[in-house]
C-alpha cells in the first residue's frame, strides 16, 4: 500500500464561521486511522475579567504565513494531512476563532502535530485580538 505524502489541504485567514467538521472531513483519508482537531473558542472571561466580545486583526500577509506553518508542520511529520484555519473579525462569546485539525495513520503522531500546529500558528501568525470588557473597557493582546 502506497502512503500519501505529507499535505496541507487547508490553511486560510477569513472573515466567515470556522466549521470543526468541514476541517476533519478535509483531513479523513482512507489511510488515516486517526484524526485529531482543536477548536479554539472565545470564552467569556479573561485574567479574571469578565469579556463580552472579541476583534480579531490580521497582517495582510497573515494567510500566507498561515500555509507556511502548516507546510512546516507536515514537513516535521511524515505523511499527515493538516487543515487550519483562523477567523478575524468581529467575534463574541462561543464563536470559533481557531480550527486545527490533522489525520495520520496513528493517533500518537496526530496529537502531536496537531498540538505543534497550534503552537507554531499561537507563536508565528500575526494576528491579534481587542478584547471589549462587561466594563466599557478593552484591551490588545498580542500587539506589538
Amino acid at each position: 500500500m502506497d502512503v500519501p505524502e505529507s499535505v496541507v489541504v487547508v490553511a486560510r485567514v477569513c472573515k466567515e464561521a470556522l466549521s470543526v467538521a468541514e476541517h476533519e472531513d478535509g483531513v479523513a483519508h482512507a489511510h488515516m486511522g486517526a484524526v485529531v482537531s482543536f477548536c479554539g473558542v472565545v470564552r467569556d472571561h479573561d485574567g479574571g475579567a469578565s469579556v463580552e466580545r472579541l476583534f480579531y486583526e490580521g497582517h495582510p500577509h497573515a494567510e500566507q504565513i498561515l500555509k507556511s506553518i502548516a507546510s512546516d508542520v507536515a514537513a516535521r511529520y511524515p505523511a499527515v494531512r493538516v487543515a487550519i484555519s483562523h477567523r478575524i473579525g468581529d467575534l463574541v462569546v462561543g464563536d470559533v476563532a481557531l480550527v486545527a485539525a490533522v489525520a495520520s495513520a496513528h493517533r500518537a503522531q496526530a496529537f502531536s502535530a496537531c498540538a505543534e500546529l497550534v503552537e507554531d500558528v499561537k507563536a508565528r501568525l500575526p494576528i491579534w485580538k481587542e478584547q471589549f470588557f462587561s466594563d466599557g473597557t478593552s484591551e490588545w493582546v498580542g500587539s506589538l
